[in-house]
């Protein structure tokens, strides 16, 4: 769970989004395979979702990125409580649209 919520350390620290779930990993990961896959998800997941926004901020100069930006955080913040909270319940999360960088 807690890879999932260091995530949200991105809304106040730059790249916190991918630094909380990368330490988790590095940190936790090898003392259980369930911490492994769930961080490596989130990393993955927040590695993509900082593709989405470079992407989108890219658009912003055909005006069609500034929704997209608006649109992706809220579907990052909504989705990575879901996974937080399906984490805690002991079920395994799948974000989707996300590439798997770290397998």
């Amino acid at each position: 769970m807690a890879a999932h919520l260091s995530a949200l350390s991105g809304l106040v620290i730059p790249f916190g989004n991918i630094l909380g779930p990368l330490l988790v990993w590095l940190l936790k990961g090898k003392e259980h395979p369930y911490i492994d896959d769930q961080a490596k998800e989130a990393l993955n997941f927040q590695i993509s979702m900082t593709i989405y926004m470079v992407v989108s901020a890219i658009l912003i100069l055909v005006l069609i990125g500034i929704l997209l930006l608006i649109g992706l955080a809220i579907a990052d913040v909504v989705l990575t409580i879901m996974a937080a909270v399906a984490t805690r319940e002991g079920r395994e999360y799948r974000y989707p649209l996300t590439f798997r960088f770290i397998a």
